[in-house]
């Protein structure tokens, strides 16, 4: 199985294509869909990496496929410049989910 990103900017691409991960660069909602889409359907692909900027384009989108597919396991990464998330994302997302407080 390979790992396969979709992001929004070209570092984080280059960044993890001298990793030997492949990728695309998508700029729009539209593109960043049917990317997914592909990604998920693709049999070789065992993870799927998605920059925070993207998943913030299909948030529906990738939470259901997050929730009811096993393969390919997706995370979502910062970009280059850092993460656009608050500072107890893991915290609030377990609160959240399970509702426990940590």
């Amino acid at each position: 199985m390979k790992s396969f990103l979709i992001s929004d900017n070209r570092d984080t691409w280059v960044g993890l294509r001298l990793a030997g991960i492949d990728g695309v660069i998508v700029k729009d909602r539209e593109n960043a869909l049917k990317e997914l889409k592909t990604a998920v359907k693709d049999q070789e692909i065992g993870i799927l990496i998605l920059t925070e900027k993207i998943v913030d384009m299909i948030k529906d989108e990738y939470l259901e496929y997050k929730i009811k597919s096993k393969t390919p396991l997706i995370i979502e990464i910062p970009d280059r410049h850092g993460s656009i998330r608050e500072y107890n994302a893991i915290k609030n997302y377990i609160r959240d989910s399970v509702g426990i407080h940590i």
